[in-house]
């Protein structure tokens, strides 16, 4: 029987082939107590277990494929960050010896209560970080020799039919075992659990493999062999296709392949409009590596480079200045002389940051402890993250851009500290710009309305359009009961951010759109009607945007916004809207 299957789309593409379920690597372990005396030795077997594992990570990396994705080293590292730290195999231990758990009980009793804290985690990118801590431990479980049906397994089985592509089916999938793809015929992949800023998603979309994450359900539903379509352009999974269905997805497929052949012949085209209006289009990235397809794509600097991830899964400390100098150092030089805007930390003061004495353990919310308000409740951590980024700055254009200001104190407390930073340094006798150029994040409805304070102080202003319509509108996108009053049409947020890009290029202080809007092309023409001339987006979104922009008459475009700032009535939106993209 047909059915379709809904989710989240993480990577674009058609994908059609038998499905592989891969089975979940279970936390279903067995449970019994060990026998007293004999709990040193069931320690050190769980030990032996996380030395296996270390092992086996490194040996990934070594034999790593040369045209595997860059990413997957950075995966890498981090999995062997987490299981470098003592913390995760303390409690386990502890548990072993006080209450004589064998040593899988006590570890996913262990994983347990940490998925219970990522799982009270605000923001959506380091929530998608539990699944590497889960990863890890059940890495581990297998490496305590559990029967191989009971946590499943990393050998990928295609189906045997000769000649026929496949499409794995997973509660959830990690990076490292997506190389797996590169021995197969797989063309995609869908998942139980995931989101758009799960690590397997941007392994997917560097790889260019259409994806599909977060299908409820969908390994429980799908039997292994099912002949499965994969549109990742709307996140639509179809199980047991008919013919019909397949010829037409087919005939799509290959129309589709076509136009993704098609549009990287405009990497090397210069982005201008048909009326001559130069546009800068900049990169959002998440690791170091992305830097490199950022590039290749025709990127003119990153946009944004979220920092965020130095700082996951970390137990007892965050990352040093050395370790985050040397990440920040990569993107600069891969970026070649381009500019780096480096977003300082833009998470709360939540667990997921670190268990030790040091860090703040208060819960965030979107109106709570986050981004420049955590950071400057932290000044040696911020101190930190300030004066690695100073030294990056001694090798290109590397930039500081602070998220989430709204008021004149904060702004005056973070040069404080950029200064106190500068000085620092130069008592070290350490190298970085004297005038590195300092940026804001337009993300929160009261700085948008006082944007000459902002003006004034920042070399470049950055709008973050994802909080400012949740800000703007007052709603929480992690709340599925409001989530569809999510709207970036709503006339309040178009004037808030027609006033804002007016005011910037009035007072010639450069100005960007870096959240998501700036990424979607069916948003492209509203934003160059606005006046907008630099966008940073995920590198994915590069050519697409682009191509809108090379069929865009800017001067026409202008000229029929107005219209739209003026409706404020659906319906007299919705034609002014008709007429602006027509």
């Amino acid at each position: 029987m047909t059915f379709a299957l809904h989710g989240i789309p993480v990577s674009k593409g058609i994908a059609i082939g038998k499905a592989v379920l891969i089975s979940r690597a279970a936390l279903e372990v067995s449970h019994h107590l060990v026998e007293p005396g004999k709990e040193e030795a069931e320690a050190q077997k769980l030990l032996e277990a996380f030395n296996h594992v270390r092992l086996e990570l490194d040996q990934l990396r070594m034999g790593l494929p040369k045209d595997a994705p860059q990413e997957m080293s950075a995966f890498l590292d981090v999995h062997g960050m987490i299981l470098a730290d003592p913390a995760l195999a303390e409690k386990p231990i502890k548990l072993i010896r006080t209450q004589r758990l064998n040593a899988a009980w006590a570890l996913t009793t262990e994983l347990n209560d940490l998925l219970e804290q990522f799982a009270e985690i605000e923001d959506p990118y380091l929530k998608e970080r539990a699944n590497d801590i889960r990863q890890v431990a059940e890495r581990v479980i297998k490496a305590l020799n559990l029967r191989r049906e009971e946590i499943g397994g990393s050998d990928f089985l295609p189906p045997s039919d000769i000649g026929v592509k496949s499409i794995i089916v997973a509660h959830d999938i990690a990076p490292h075992d997506m190389l797996g793809f590169k021995e197969h015929a797989f063309t995609g992949f869908v998942t139980d659990l995931g989101g758009k800023a799960s690590h397997t998603a941007i392994v997917a979309r560097s790889m260019e493999i259409p994806a599909v994450v977060g299908v409820r359900h969908a390994s429980e539903m799908i039997r292994h062999g099912d002949w499965l379509i994969l549109d990742g352009e709307r996140g639509i999974v179809v199980v047991a296709p008919d013919e019909q269905l397949l010829a037409e997805y087919r005939k799509l497929q290959t129309q589709v392949a076509k136009k993704a052949r098609k549009l990287q012949q405009l990497k090397h085209a210069k982005t201008e409009t048909l009326d001559r209006v130069d546009i800068e289009l900049f990169a959002n990235i998440e690791l170091p590596e992305d830097a490199i397809q950022a590039v290749k794509l025709g990127a003119v600097g990153v946009g944004l480079f979220r920092s965020e991830f130095l700082f996951m899964n970390r137990k007892q400390a965050l990352a040093d200045e050395e370790q985050q100098y040397q990440e920040y150092r990569r993107v600069v030089d891969l970026m070649h002389g381009l500019p780096v805007n480096i977003r300082t930390i833009d998470v709360g003061a939540d667990k997921a940051l670190g268990a030790g004495g040091d860090v703040s353990q208060t819960g965030t919310s979107p109106l709570g402890l986050r981004a420049i308000r955590w950071s400057l409740t932290e000044p040696e951590i911020f101190l930190t993250q300030l004066r690695a980024i100073l030294r990056a700055s001694a090798h290109g254009q590397a930039r500081i851009m602070i998220p989430m200001l709204a008021h004149a104190k904060e702004i005056d407390e973070t040069f404080r500290l950029i200064e106190k930073a500068k000085q620092q340094l130069s008592h070290r006798g350490q190298s970085f710009n004297q005038n590195i150029q300092v940026g804001a994040m337009i993300e929160i409805p009261a700085a948008a309305l006082v944007l000459p304070l902002f003006i004034n102080r920042f070399d470049f202003l950055s709008i973050g359009t994802n909080d400012l319509i949740q800000y703007a509108l007052a709603i929480d996108r992690a709340d599925h009961a409001v989530a569809h009053l999510y709207d970036p049409f709503h006339p309040a947020i178009l004037n808030l951010l027609a006033s804002i890009i007016d005011q910037a290029k009035r007072a010639n202080v450069p100005v960007a759109v870096c959240g998501e809007m700036a990424g979607d092309p069916a948003l492209t023409k509203l934003l160059l009607a606005m006046g907008l001339t630099d966008f940073s987006m995920h590198f994915s979104q590069l050519l697409l945007v682009k191509r809108e922009i090379l069929q865009a008459n800017v001067g026409i475009l202008k000229a029929r916004f107005p219209r739209v700032l003026k409706a404020y009535e659906p319906e007299a939106q919705a034609k002014a809207l008709e007429r602006l993209l027509a």
